[in-house]
């Protein structure tokens, strides 16, 4: 065990990939007693990582240099520190139930007119909630239901959409869609703390974030009810509030009914990103009662359904003039094949997944407000604005029926531009115009002679997700199902995590899965396909168990290591920076 008498003095010479991997080994551990339900062990190394100064370092680093709003400031002013201004806040992080009130800002609000608050916290409360993130979290992912898909590690939006779609592509069914009035902002604090059901160190410091109370304007106002959206630690709380909700719906019905002499799966599916949730059903009369139930439910924790934005409605069916739901800003629908196809496709349902049309527009508005607020600019600089627009709209879209709508937003986005060019040429003729912004190439582009290239949104390979496994969590130490699934994990190193997700976890030899038993020092070895060890191209490498790289060995071909890392006394510190560049890191949570 790290000790932290060992850290250094200079805030640069900590390896944070061995940091984060240290700090990650005993939050697997609170996982685990979670998870056997060893109540006392859990809160003894929510302990042990709350004192360490190590984890207090990893705190502030988060904060200061990983988090993307790391430059908000807060009501003390402080938006960026120094090396030795993170070194003495890391070393100066107490326990004490001190907070001071979050600075309020309004941002606008998507499809209305009203504006979100969010709560910006002091950084010295952004580190120490960030602490006390660490040390929770583990202990709640071994909790939270299966279905759970918002603000949680490993988890994202496709996930829940899988789920969807596998609910319903073999049976239409009725859809409770649901939306959590205000949600933040009317959480029960006594609700939570006693849901939490920590050691009082941890609830006086929730309690005192809570109650800290917020500046707007230049007016202190209290807070007595809510956390505030902005704080590190609230969507975590938000989960906690909410747990126990899909549980109660699904334990209100039996497991499977007799229908019609047929034998079916009679409990809903609930499916919750944050404080939205859907749930589906092929009975109407089930859909209602899961919504009485969710309200009463929510009233007894001081929330309720909104009545404008829950509805109910039909995957296949017209419902009130309308068939499916947008749920994560994708319209989820189902229709049939009609009486044209192939034999096996006649009156066939199909399920599609598309970006809505709400997302289609405000993702063409922004686009076009850029384009119009860059007639004086040149051409490389428009380019340069507009394509990490199109590559993030795409990247989140293109993991389902997206091909349509990238075709419209090409042609859309082509007319723009034209319009564009012509504003700044006016006397000008349009094969000029064209041959200057759409130069001869295969295919022709909108690219500047020697700059570049804009990206299309056709460009975008539909790759359809894989969705997690319900019992799984990136603190239940398998490692090698993190790496294969996310390319990156603190146990090993860059190319060995991009390697296990070209092979899927699998030893390129035998075809066995690499286990969470094993260490990855001990296991793994790389192969060299062509035997030039000098080759470090990933698609001249495999990467194999160790005894399976013993085999290999005795036949002459030659295995490949990954390069040793220098020794240090301390695991947690770099010499002659050869720790941090041998390793590439990106963060786990």
């Amino acid at each position: 065990m790290i000790k932290d008498e060992s850290l250094v003095d200079r805030w640069s010479d900590i390896s944070w990939p061995k940091a984060v991997n240290w700090v990650l080994k005993l939050q697997t551990r609170i996982y685990h007693a979670s998870k056997r339900g060893d109540r006392k062990q859990v809160h003894n190394l929510q302990k042990l990582l709350l004192h360490s100064q190590l984890v207090a370092c990893v705190a502030v680093w988060r904060v200061t240099q990983r988090n993307s709003g790391k430059n908000s400031a807060g009501v003390d002013g402080v938006a960026r520190l120094t090396p030795e201004q993170k070194l003495a806040l890391a070393h100066s992080l107490d326990l004490e139930p001190q907070a001071q009130p979050t600075r309020r800002i309004w941002i606008p609000k998507a499809n209305s007119d009203e504006k979100r608050p969010l709560g910006i916290p002091a950084m010295r409360d952004r580190a120490i909630q960030t602490l006390a993130l660490m040390a929770l979290e583990p202990e709640w992912e071994a909790k939270f239901e299966p279905n759970s898909f918002g603000f949680r590690p490993g988890r994202c939006q496709h996930d829940g959409l899988c789920l969807i779609q596998s609910a319903i592509a073999l049976c239409p069914r009725y859809v409770l869609d649901a939306d959590i009035t205000k949600c933040f902002d009317r959480i029960n604090h006594q609700e939570l703390l006693r849901k939490l059901d920590t050691f009082p160190t941890i609830r006086r410091l929730i309690r005192a974030w809570l109650q800290a109370g917020f500046l707007d304007d230049g007016k202190l106002l209290p807070t007595e009810m809510g956390t505030p959206q902005g704080g590190i630690i609230s969507p975590m709380l938000m989960n906690v509030t909410l747990h126990g909700l899909e549980t109660a719906i699904i334990s209100a019905f039996p497991a499977s009914k007799t229908v019609g002499g047929r034998r079916l799966i009679w409990r809903p599916i609930v499916v919750r990103f944050a404080d939205d949730f859907v749930v589906l059903h092929r009975d109407r009369e089930v859909i209602l009662q899961c919504r009485d139930i969710a309200n009463h439910w929510l009233h007894g924790i001081g929330l309720e359904l909104s009545e404008k934005k829950t509805r109910i409605v039909h995957t296949l069916n017209r419902e009130d003039g309308k068939c499916g739901f947008t749920f994560l800003g994708l319209k989820i629908w189902q229709r049939r094949t009609g009486k044209y196809g192939t034999p096996k496709m006649l009156n066939q349902v199909l399920t599609l997944i598309e970006p809505s049309p709400d997302s289609l527009k405000r993702h063409y508005k922004e686009i076009a407000e850029v384009i119009s607020a860059c007639d004086a600019l040149s051409q490389e600089a428009l380019i340069g604005k507009l394509n990490p627009k199109i590559r993030g709209w795409t990247n989140y879209f293109r993991r389902w029926n997206s091909r349509r709508a990238f075709s419209k937003l090409d042609r859309l986005l082509f007319l723009r531009l034209w319009r564009w060019a012509k504003r700044r040429h006016t006397n000008k003729g349009t094969d000029w115009r064209y041959r200057k912004y759409w130069p001869k190439g295969s295919p022709r582009r909108f690219r500047s002679s020697s700059g570049p290239t804009l990206t299309k949104y056709s460009d975008a390979p539909i790759e359809h997700h894989v969705k997690i496994q319900s019992d799984r969590s990136p603190y239940d130490g398998d490692w090698a199902y993190w790496a294969s699934r996310r390319g990156y994990h603190p146990s090993v190193s860059k190319s060995q995590a991009i390697l296990l997700r070209r092979q899927n976890g699998r030893c390129a030899e035998c075809g066995l899965a690499f286990g969470p038993d094993e260490r990855p020092d001990d296991t793994l070895a790389i192969r060299f396909l062509d035997g030039n060890t000098g080759n470090r191209r990933y698609a001249n490498q495999a990467l194999l168990h160790r005894q399976c790289a013993e085999k290999r060995r005795s036949h002459s071909e030659p295995i490949g290591e990954e390069p040793d890392e220098v020794k240090v006394s301390c695991p947690v510190l770099k010499t002659s920076g050869a720790c941090e560049g041998s390793t590439e890191f990106n963060e786990i949570t």
